[in-house]
């Protein structure tokens, strides 16, 4: 259907002439959208984009609620040519202002509630046109697309052009945007759709936010490359879901979806009709792995990705899922344990830097050649910076992450971020943060604190002061003041030492 467009038409090609099947039922409009409707839509945001002056290559950002109009913004961006730009909804005006100068994005849109708070920051950025998308679908985003004809053609896009940014957290404090292309975005749903076996009778319960890969090129574009239905919340809901399980076939999830839906009495019964439950974007317990079995009858597949790559491994759906690991290299997808000094490839069984190779992987760091040569190398791998082992049947196991990544409810926080900010605070000598089990998160954030000498702090003063700076998922749920940081005899904090103290802080 959209021939010159590489994403376009790999996500279109399984609803073209299917015009009347449903594609989301929407549970906060009350009403189901078919695919014909969707994609006129996504043709008329095109067409807004547009008469706003975009031209190929101009971001797009976006920081608003989860609606299917974001999702029309989306596939209208690739449409005219231009590159989607998701951002957390979590993020702080502080925040917002580093993406927007970074990636100087054409079109900003935002939520109506915020729309004056941020106008200066994307003015300031050299934002052209400010939008806002508002639950229900209100503001001046949805009014720009229905002024708008259907029937708008393509923007010519070839595989190795950019679809999308993402930022993702950045170790010395700055965030790095993940470019990734048509090709990539494309390989990596096709991928996941033939391996997790999704049809036309599918239908996926999204429950996911979609400012990241999980939610917007997992979830999303596997139910568009095989042109099934998903059931489209706006978040995780217990009873929602429950619910939406009698006539649903799967749901992608983070663990603590899991969890909770575990705690659910009615979870048995309403399960019956599901074939494949997938959780990603933190690791899975085994206790929680087992505990799924034992109520559902089902093995919970658990799957492998980032930002940069998309997924890289998974379980096999037919095969052994095995707890505790995240299963077998993707279709495709090439992965190795190396040297974290040498780079040299290790033996099967030994731990290692784990790095990936394949369409998947992204074109770079934007505006940051020199990060990108760090981390992707000349030849096409990609260095993950997380630990891992490769099992002599070829399964792939996290055992570490590099550079003290926390992962908190799906969500990736990195320490240097949080640090920087404490260390701003009047009075604060010097901070590390850590994550340490929670039972609804996964991990917590907690900062371990030390004042200047003569200086008076405490615990609600430091929770105060980021209130305003960091997204809430990044925020401590626990700050410590001490005296000193635990060093080791060359200076330098041993986080591990701190992990294991303050392993039981945040357990009620």
């Amino acid at each position: 259907m959209y021939d010159d467009n590489y994403l376009a038409r790999a996500i279109s090609r399984a609803s073209d002439g299917r015009h009347d099947a449903i594609f989301l039922f929407d549970q906060q409009m009350g009403r189901p959208q078919s695919y014909g409707a969707f994609w006129a839509n996504a043709e008329r945001m095109a067409a807004a984009l547009v008469a706003l002056g975009l031209v190929p290559g101009d971001r797009v950002a976006v920081q608003a609620p989860k609606e299917i109009a974001m999702l029309e913004l989306y596939v209208g961006t690739v449409l005219a040519g231009g590159v989607f730009l998701p951002l957390n909804t979590a993020y702080t005006s502080d925040e917002v202002s580093y993406f927007l100068g970074d990636a100087t994005p054409r079109v900003f849109v935002c939520a109506p509630e915020a729309l004056e708070a941020l106008t200066p920051v994307a003015q300031s950025a050299g934002v052209a046109h400010i939008l806002t998308l508002g639950a229900g679908e209100q503001g001046t985003l949805v009014a720009a697309r229905d002024a708008q004809a259907s029937g708008f053609t393509p923007i010519t896009r070839d595989p190795l052009d950019l679809a999308a940014i993402l930022y993702t957290s950045g170790t010395t404090g700055r965030s790095k945007g993940a470019m990734l292309t048509h090709r990539a975005l494309a390989s990596n749903s096709e991928t996941l759709s033939d391996y997790w076996r999704f049809t036309d009778t599918d239908v996926l319960i999204h429950a996911l936010p979609i400012f990241h890969t999980h939610g917007l090129f997992v979830a999303t574009n596997v139910t568009l490359m095989c042109g099934g239905s998903a059931v489209f919340l706006p978040g995780f809901d217990a009873d929602a879901i429950i619910a939406a399980m009698p006539q649903a076939t799967a749901l992608m999830g983070v663990p603590t979806y899991y969890t909770r839906l575990l705690k659910d009495p009615r979870l048995a019964d309403a399960s019956k009709n599901m074939r494949l439950f997938v959780s990603g974007s933190a690791p899975l317990l085994t206790e929680t792995h087992d505990r799924w079995r034992e109520v559902t009858g089902h093995a919970i597949l658990e799957r492998y990705g980032m930002t940069e790559t998309n997924m890289n491994t998974s379980n096999p759906y037919d095969g052994d899922r095995r707890a505790g690991t995240v299963g077998l290299p993707l279709p495709g997808v090439e992965v190795k344990v190396c040297d974290p000094d040498t780079g040299a490839t290790l033996p099967e069984g030994e731990i290692g830097v784990l790095e990936v190779r394949g369409d998947n992987v992204f074109a770079g760091y934007w505006q940051m050649p020199d990060k990108t040569a760090e981390e992707l190398r000349p030849d096409g791998w990609f260095i993950t910076g997380d630990l891992a082992m490769i099992d002599a049947d070829g399964y792939v196991t996290i055992v570490g992450r590099g550079k003290d990544l926390i992962i908190t409810g799906g969500f990736n926080v990195y320490p240097k971020e949080v640090e920087a900010v404490i260390d701003d605070l009047p009075g604060v000598l010097e901070s590390a943060v850590i994550g340490v089990p929670h039972e609804d998160f996964g991990e917590g954030v907690v900062a371990v604190v030390v004042a200047q000498p003569g200086a008076s702090m405490d615990e609600a003063a430091i929770m105060a002061g980021v209130a305003g700076k960091l997204a809430k998922f990044k925020q401590p749920k626990r700050v410590i003041i001490v005296d000193e940081l635990p060093r080791n005899t060359m200076g330098k904090v041993q986080k591990n030492v701190m992990r294991q103290t303050y392993a039981d802080v945040l357990k009620t």
